[in-house]
């Protein structure tokens, strides 16, 4: 008989379990939690923790301290036990089987001793003790229901062990109360927890449409919201555990871990915004098609002329080959041009403005500019396939990013979302965009991803206008835009000393991509970094 303060005691502690149950987020644990709190009740030398699922009781979690056994939960190895049937072939309910009968009735199963028990089946019982020697005697089987009644799981308990655990006891009725007590706790925040993963799981998936609606827009772009995520994960990952320099400081918990998954998945969802035909544009003159054909056909047209002048007697052998000559070079020079590229030379610029200025004058029409001025335009951008119209277009997708994503309820545990996936174009000096953020304005998180969201565009070979880089120009490109204070120098030497770079690229890039890295030439290392990278590329 338990005194009143004994009593007293076990609801304190009840009530406790009852809090640590409702904040415990892992599912897994939250398992492990439940069951072991009800062994503590009930002094239970064993049990089991069943799911219902799909007309079976699934094993979730099982302990034994007499036969040793940790299994399943948060802890424990992997239970490869077959989940037991509800329902037999005929339809008709499992009750011969103790935990599936109280899945099938809601009702608790207190047994005293079950190789003495009727009405149940225990000859999977009496083999198991058989087996291994153990003597499975009482048992209390309890069904957990959610809210509206539905039993979701079950909680069975074997051998009740007497205060100094010298002999097993049945399970006295104060000990099932606790237990039934525990049980309804329990099954609330399991069910809290299962609707809580849902809805996870039904965001993830809007996530995951919006993504897909981008990818089906422009295919060159799904990619990078898939890898840019990954990339984000494993830098942040390696600040984490890093143990040196200015970024040891930083840790992340679980729920840290889901809100920078979140952020990443969703960082260029402003792209649903975005033109096709900007995000695809993979020459200069390209719109709905490449216009440089239009001006090709320009070029045929006065080599024709040049042909009949020659047939006419208007112009002499030696003056059409020059002139014949001449625009096939021009011709050459608006090919080469109307591909993007890194840098375009001062003397190919030239070629093309000076074509801006040449007039030709099409069959029975008025002479007008052998470019148009949209052409002369596209065809004398710098750097790229991009005008400065349509790079300000590009520009927004983040702008609507923000406003998309600072437009929603969001709970408090990802409240940062906006920030953290509006924050990967800024840059550490204030000359990013869209707010002009500096370093000591941004999170971490932030600045994580904006090298991932770099990196990641410098290596991918997906695009429609450019090949993937190399690896080691890739770090080379990042080395420089840290010393322009592009990108977070801390971090930049955590993506490096953790060998980040590496760990993405044999997951992501073709071989013949992941060339050998000379750190001589990477600028802005200090030298300590330096030797410790070529060090580390020696020994793998």
């Amino acid at each position: 008989m338990q005194t009143r303060d004994e009593l007293l005691k076990r609801f304190e502690t009840l009530n406790e379990i009852g809090v640590a149950l409702s904040s415990e987020r892992d599912l897994r644990r939250l398992l492990e939690l439940i069951l072991e709190a009800a062994r503590k009740f009930a002094n239970a030398d064993g049990g089991t923790l069943y799911r219902v699922k799909d007309n079976h009781l699934v094993f979730e979690v099982l302990r034994n301290d007499t036969l040793g056994f940790c299994m399943g939960g948060k802890t424990g190895k992997a239970i490869d036990f077959a989940p037991l049937p509800l329902y037999g072939k005929d339809g008709s309910g499992n009750h011969t089987m103790v935990v599936a009968h109280a899945a099938l009735t809601g009702k608790t199963v207190n047994i005293p001793d079950a190789y003495a028990a009727v009405g149940y089946d225990f000859s999977g019982t009496r083999a198991f003790d058989a087996q291994t020697g153990y003597r499975s005697k009482s048992f209390l089987t309890i069904p957990m229901k959610d809210s509206a009644g539905a039993v979701i799981g079950v909680l069975q308990l074997i051998n009740s062990r007497s205060d100094d655990g010298s002999q097993v006891e049945a399970f006295s009725q104060a000990e099932q109360q606790m237990v039934e007590s525990l049980a309804s706790q329990a099954a609330i925040a399991l069910s809290n927890r299962l609707l809580s993963e849902q809805q996870e799981g039904l965001f993830e998936s809007l996530i995951s449409l919006i993504n897909s609606a981008i990818d089906e827009k422009s295919p060159y772009t799904g990619g990078h919201c898939e890898r840019v995520p990954m990339l984000t994960m494993m830098l942040a990952e390696a600040v984490d555990r890093t143990g040196v320099g200015p970024m040891s400081d930083f840790k992340m918990n679980d729920a840290d871990r889901y809100e920078l998954k979140i952020a990443g998945l969703l960082h260029d969802c402003g792209k649903i915004t975005t033109p096709v035909h900007v995000v695809d544009k993979a020459t200069k003159l390209q719109t709905l098609y490449d216009r440089v054909e239009l001006i090709d056909t320009r070029f045929e047209v006065l080599l024709r002329d040049l042909e009949i002048a020659h047939l006419k007697g208007e112009i002499s052998a030696e003056d059409r080959v020059q002139k014949v000559s001449e625009l096939l070079s021009d011709r050459d020079a608006v090919r080469t041009s109307n591909v993007g590229a890194e840098f375009m030379p001062d003397a190919q610029l030239a070629v093309i403005q000076a074509l801006g200025k040449r007039t030709w004058q099409p069959y029975g029409q008025a002479e007008r500019s052998f470019l148009s001025a949209d052409e002369l335009e596209n065809l004398s951008i710098r750097k790229g396939t991009l005008t400065r119209a349509e790079r300000e277009i590009i520009n927004h997708h983040i702008v609507m990013t923000i406003k998309m994503l600072e437009a929603l309820p969001w709970p408090k545990h990802l409240a940062r979302v906006p920030e953290y996936a509006g924050g990967h174009h800024e840059r550490m000096d204030g000359k990013g965009y869209p707010r002009g953020l500096k370093r000591e304005q941004m999170s971490v998180q932030a600045r994580v991803m904006g090298i991932a969201d770099i990196f990641e565009a410098l290596t991918a070979g997906d695009r429609p206008y450019k090949l993937g880089k190399p690896l080691s120009e890739s770090i080379r490109i990042l080395g420089l835009m840290m010393q322009d204070k592009h990108i977070d120098a801390d971090l930049f030497e955590v993506f490096l000393r953790e060998r980040v770079y590496m760990r993405y690229a044999k997951r992501f890039l073709p071989p013949q991509q992941i060339d050998r890295i000379d750190w001589a030439k990477i600028p802005g290392l200090n030298p300590e970094l330096r030797e410790f990278l070529i060090e580390a590329d020696a020994g793998r």
